[in-house]
């Protein structure tokens, strides 16, 4: 199973997306098409909300919103992801002075409610207007952003705001605090909105300085596996983390585990919770591995890089604790063979997805590996950096 490798093209995509807008609003025309890309993190997993540093390319897997402006003050939208929750179609009125948005169900409607709501332009019209996605839902790949940003791009066609990119990602990150519930960092929205063809992004995301990293090696793949083992962030799992760094910090007297190295760590061991003190280990040692990835792709040192990407798995795995048993499988089936690099999970964790460097002749054979090999039902995804957020001609 290798969905986008075998699916519609990008033409083919958008064609269908804009043959169901017809459908479902008859006698309407749409006259706006944007595209906002999912992404992978190559390096740098539960780093951003502790103002480090992250390592994730845009990919070529977007979400599309394709529409048109109404005159009636009612936002109408479809999506055709068969994974969101019902109903499937929702209308409500436009953000006013007297009119509030506030979250509730459809939950996918939520992303695109805290949008409409944060946008920082306005006063917005109505529109109708379709959203799909070949990026997939709940894969560690970033769709929730990957939509919010889509939203968004789609209201600045409607309604200008000033075009400053930073806060684009902020205002869909705030979205996704208080309308989804998911305290996530910047990452996310950020290279969904500023991802550059062949380059990767080392963003600092304490300054939100970005220093794009070229991958352009034709020999090199960059190669991202799903589990199709499900995850779901808004559950408990997520905050205690994110709530853990802190006390964490705190305890060695300071705003984020970015300003705390690692021997103050071990200094302070003693006096720390341990399961805290396991979860400030892989934040610190992270960052670190992270700028250090950024160096050798850079230099072209491929195999200190997969190096770091397994040493950044077995942190996640044994410190963190957010892997399972579906990602260790692949990491280590992955692993088991010739011209492969290195392998981790990617995203948030609880399944989803594995990315994986390695040599362009060695992937034919990891994949079929990993068919024979792994418990679950994998799908692949062949990827290639890509550009951020984007309109499409009609």
């Amino acid at each position: 199973m290798a969905e986008p490798r075998d699916g519609p093209g990008p033409r083919a995509f958008l064609e269908e997306t804009v043959r169901i807008f017809k459908e479902t609003y008859p006698g309407s025309e749409p006259t706006i098409a944007v595209a906002a890309p999912g992404r992978v993190n190559l390096i740098g997993e539960h780093t951003d909300y502790n103002q480090g540093y992250v390592l994730p390319m845009a990919l070529p897997m977007v979400t599309l919103v394709v529409g048109c402006v109404t005159t009636d003050g009612i936002i109408s939208l479809c999506t055709l992801a068969k994974e969101a929750d019902d109903p499937k179609y929702v209308e409500f009125p436009v953000t006013s002075e007297g009119n509030v948005l506030t979250p509730g169900l459809p939950k996918w409607a939520n992303y695109v409610k805290g949008v409409v709501q944060y946008y920082r332009a306005g006063p917005l019209p109505g529109f109708k207007a379709v959203t799909a996605s070949n990026v997939p839902l709940g894969g560690g790949l970033s769709s929730s952003a990957s939509l919010e940003v889509a939203i968004y791009t789609f209201l600045q066609q409607i309604c200008p705001d000033d075009g400053d990119l930073v806060e684009k990602a902020l205002a869909c990150q705030k979205a996704e605090h208080t309308f989804s519930f998911v305290p996530c960092g910047i990452m996310d929205q950020f290279i969904s909105v500023m991802g550059i063809a062949g380059h990767a992004l080392l963003i600092d995301c304490r300054s939100l300085e970005v220093t794009p990293v070229p991958i352009s090696d034709p020999s090199l793949v960059i190669l991202i596996t799903n589990s199709n083992v499900r995850h779901h962030l808004t559950g408990s799992e997520y905050p205690a983390r994110r709530q853990q760094c802190l006390e964490a910090a705190k305890a060695l007297g300071e705003e984020s585990l970015r300003d705390v190295s690692m021997a103050e760590l071990k200094a302070a061991k003693a006096s720390l919770d341990a399961e805290v003190y396991r979860r400030a280990h892989h934040v610190i040692s992270e960052i670190k591995r992270t700028t250090e990835a950024a160096e050798a792709l850079k230099s072209r040192n491929y195999r200190e890089f997969g190096k770091l990407m397994v040493q950044s798995h077995n942190s996640l795995r044994d410190d963190y604790n957010v892997s399972c048993r579906e990602l260790d499988e692949l990491v280590v089936i992955a692993m088991d063979g010739e011209g492969v690099y290195g392998s981790r999970m990617t995203g948030g964790g609880f399944g989803g997805c594995t990315v994986t460097l390695l040599e362009a002749t060695a992937v034919e054979k990891t994949m079929q590996r990993i068919k024979d090999k792994y418990s679950g039902i994998p799908a692949f995804y062949i990827t290639t950096p890509s550009r951020g957020a984007h309109v499409l001609q009609l």
